[in-house]
């Protein structure tokens, strides 16, 4: 078992643990939101994979960063991003590109709905594709989405803290 499974296992188990202390998500500017809380991202292939962390969020999808953060609250990874930039640290590594999906997608292992996960993040419906939507728990600072094409189906669950 490599390192990073390891630390995805251990982040899981903790997520499930604090999945049980939420509280009503912030209100927020677009451009200038703050949330914070707890993540989990399921791939259903063969074998699934799962990756979970608590995080810290600032910015929007044009402007911004992303801390992950450990149980313990290490940090796992940052990732920072503006138009055109993005910035991938992780340990003493770091990844650049022009793309923040890209990014995002190498960080945790499938591509996510980056404008969109704003928008649902603040409580706004939006569509992406393949993707579905439950914003019926917001209010109580839980969001699940799952995608379902193209495969592999991807359940991405969050829990916001303030």
């Amino acid at each position: 078992m490599t390192v990073q499974r390891i630390q995805r296992c251990i982040i899981c188990l903790g997520l499930m643990l604090l999945t049980a202390c939420a509280s009503p998500p912030p209100k927020t500017s677009a451009e200038n939101a703050n949330w914070s809380g707890r993540l989990l991202i399921q791939v259903l292939h063969d074998p699934p994979e799962s990756m979970s962390a608590s995080f810290e969020l600032q910015g929007s999808a044009q402007t911004g960063q992303m801390v992950l953060l450990s149980p313990i609250g290490t940090t796992l990874a940052r990732l920072q991003w503006e138009p055109e930039f993005a910035r991938l640290e992780q340990g003493q590594q770091q990844v650049q590109s022009t793309s923040l999906q890209q990014l995002a997608a190498r960080l945790t292992g499938t591509e996510l709905p980056i404008a969109a996960l704003f928008e649902w993040l603040a409580g706004r419906s939006a569509d992406a594709p393949g993707w579905e939507i439950d914003l019926s728990s917001h209010g109580q600072g839980r969001i699940f989405a799952e995608r379902t094409r193209p495969a592999p189906t991807t359940r991405l669950r969050i829990v916001l803290d303030r």
